[in-house]
């Protein structure tokens, strides 16, 4: 397989119509390797447009998958990381967001619930060269609930967090973390109908919504009853 080339396609068929637009994660999408991030069973489908399933215990954690390219280029393009900002991912997967993530930040802090996909992240960032993200294992839906009873601040605020996965209803108190200009990407709904959602936190009190675009993607886990995360 010529892998060089069916990345170029992948941009250019796929990524580039799909309105993301910006050169420099076109040629970040160029330079950081995608088939490196995809399970050995796989690999062959690491440039097509589909979500790439995940080897682990897909029993007890279902649905854990890579999301389509388009996708993950289309939420890099929306949340406009900075060179000084720091990002919190929840939902590492492979690590492949949490390599582009790191590629435009400062530091990156990525929860992942599955330990082992979670090791095979840390070992697929070191690979790529990317030492400045950190993978957790961990619930990142009760570490949010944590992070607002002050017992795990997550190293919080943020300047942009990135939902790998999508909810029902973005809680509250993720909203909370974000420091002010900071930005929240989420896919939100429920099949068949959801939204790729981008919130910026405005002020102190005050939030701005944007829903630009739609998409499907698998639940985050332990992510269904928002009301859990109110404060």
């Amino acid at each position: 397989m010529n892998y060089e080339q069916a990345r170029f396609n992948m941009i250019e068929q796929q990524i580039r119509p799909w309105e993301v637009l910006d050169s420099q994660i076109l040629s970040l999408l160029a330079v950081v390797k995608r088939e490196d991030f995809v399970p050995l069973a796989h690999k062959a489908l690491a440039f097509v447009d589909m979500e790439i399933p995940l080897t682990s215990d897909l029993q007890n954690h279902p649905g854990q998958c890579m999301l389509a390219p388009k996708v993950e280029a289309r939420i890099l393009q929306d949340v406009a990381v900075q060179k000084h900002e720091k990002v919190l991912e929840i939902g590492t997967g492979s690590g492949f967001m949490a390599a582009l993530l790191g590629h435009r930040a400062q530091q990156v802090i990525t929860m992942e619930i599955d330990s082992t996909l979670a090791q095979t992240a840390r070992e697929n960032l070191q690979k790529a060269g990317i030492y400045n993200a950190e993978v957790r294992t961990g619930d990142g839906a009760a570490k949010i609930a944590q992070a607002v009873s002050g017992t795990d601040p997550l190293r919080g605020p943020f300047d942009v967090i990135v939902l790998s996965g999508s909810v029902v209803q973005i809680p509250p108190a993720l909203l909370a973390m974000l420091k002010v200009g900071g930005r929240l990407s989420a896919i939100v709904g429920t099949e068949p109908v959801m939204r790729a959602t981008l919130v910026t936190r405005v002020a102190e009190d005050a939030w701005r919504t944007t829903q630009a675009w739609d998409t499907v993607a698998p639940q985050l886990l332990n992510f269904p009853e928002p009301s859990k995360f109110t404060f």
